[in-house]
C-alpha cells in the first residue's frame, strides 16, 4: 500500500476538476495515504510547488469551476530530460504514484512516465471535448454542453423574433462532440462538424426549402475545427439572401460551476483513480462504460480515437424537417 501520493490537473481546464481533486484526496486520506497536490501540472512537479492535502484542503471546492491546483501546458516536459527530472523530484518528495486529471496531452505524459521510469500513475480523464476513448464521459463534458445550449436557447429567441438565421460558434478544434450534443439538443437545424463531410450550398439549399413551409428563422450549430461561424454566416447571405448573424461562445464553455452529473462523475473517477493507484496498479485511465467505473490501460486509451456517433447527426437532420 503506498504511503504518499501526488494529484495535478495539466493541459486545458475543465469544470469537475476541483470535484476529482476532491474525491481523489479524501479516498487516499481515508486509507492513511498522504496526499500532495502540485501547481501546474507537470511544471509544477519539475519546480516543486507543492501543496500538502488535509481533508478540508479540498472542503469546499466541489461547486468550483477551474481547478485550485490551476494548470499549464510545459514544453520542458515534453523532453526526456524534463521527464526525468520530475520522477526524481517526485521520489525525492516520497511521492510513490501519481494521479493525473486531464485530456489526452496529460494522460500521454503520464503514459511516458509509466513506461519510460516505470513509475506508477492512473489517469482521470478531465475534458470539455469529451474525445478520450475508455469512457463514455470525461469530466467537464456535460457542464460544456450545457453551458452552450443556455446561449443557443437565448439566441433561438432572438432569431425567432427577428426572421434571421443564427451561426452559433462552439469549441471543439478536432471533433464535433459538443455542437453535436448542444445542437441536438437545442433544435439546430444543422450542425457542422469536422468529422464529417458538409456542403454549405446544400445547408442553403435546405434553409431556402424551411423558409418555402414557413420557417422564418433558423439556428446553426458549427465546432471551431470545421468552420468559423462568421465565414458560415457570410456564405449563407451571399448564397441563400438570408439576414444572418453570428456568436461564437469561446472560452466561456469551460468555467462555471460543474453540474450535478460532472460533480457526482467527477467524485466518483477520483476515488475510483486513487484507490486503484494505492492498491498497486498503474499505467491506467479510470471511466465510466454506462454506470459502471472501469479502467483501460493508457496505452489501449491514447491509441485509438473516440468516434462521432453519426446517427445523432442524422437525428439533426430528421427534426428539422
Amino acid at each position: 500500500m503506498m504511503k504518499r501520493i501526488g494529484i495535478i490537473t495539466s493541459g486545458g481546464d475543465a469544470p469537475g476538476m476541483n470535484a476529482a481533486i476532491r474525491g481523489a484526496a479524501r479516498a487516499a486520506i481515508g486509507q492513511g495515504t498522504e496526499v500532495v497536490g502540485f501547481y501546474h501540472g507537470y511544471e509544477g512537479i519539475m519546480n516543486n510547488e507543492i501543496l500538502e492535502f488535509e481533508s478540508r484542503t479540498v472542503g469546499g471546492i466541489i461547486a468550483q469551476g477551474g481547478t485550485i491546483l490551476r494548470t499549464a501546458r510545459s514544453k520542458e516536459f515534453r523532453t526526456h530530460e524534463g521527464r526525468a527530472k520530475a520522477v526524481e523530484n517526485l521520489r525525492a518528495n516520497g511521492v510513490e504514484g501519481l494521479v493525473v486529471i486531464g485530456g489526452d496531452g496529460s494522460l500521454t505524459g503520464a503514459k511516458f512516465l509509466h513506461e519510460d521510469f516505470d513509475y506508477p500513475v492512473m489517469g482521470v480523464p478531465g475534458s470539455i471535448d469529451n474525445d478520450i476513448n475508455g469512457t463514455d464521459f470525461s469530466i467537464g463534458f456535460d457542464t460544456a454542453v450545457n453551458g452552450a445550449l443556455d446561449a443557443i436557447d437565448r439566441v433561438r429567441d432572438t432569431a425567432y423574433s427577428h426572421e434571421r438565421v443564427f451561426v452559433v460558434e462552439v469549441m471543439g478544434r478536432h471533433n464535433g462532440f459538443i455542437a453535436l450534443e448542444a445542437g441536438l439538443a437545442g433544435g439546430a437545424e444543422a450542425v457542422i462538424i469536422p468529422e464529417i463531410p458538409f456542403s454549405l450550398l446544400e445547408i442553403c439549399d435546405d434553409l431556402r426549402k424551411m423558409h418555402e413551409k414557413g420557417k422564418r428563422s433558423s439556428l446553426i450549430v458549427v465546432a471551431e475545427g470545421a468552420l468559423r461561424a462568421v465565414d458560415v454566416r457570410d456564405f449563407i447571405e451571399k448564397h441563400a439572401g438570408y439576414e444572418a448573424r453570428y456568436l461564437v461562445l469561446g472560452h466561456m464553455q469551460r468555467g462555471g460551476s460543474p453540474t450535478a452529473f460532472d460533480r457526482v462523475l467527477a467524485l466518483q473517477l477520483g476515488a475510483h483513480a486513487a484507490n486503484r493507484l494505492i492498491s498497486g496498479h498503474r499505467g491506467e485511465m479510470v471511466g465510466v462504460d454506462g454506470t459502471k467505473l472501469v479502467s483501460h490501460p493508457l496505452s489501449y486509451v491514447l491509441s485509438t480515437e473516440r468516434q462521432i456517433d453519426p446517427e445523432k447527426l442524422l437525428l439533426v437532420e430528421v427534426m428539422a424537417r
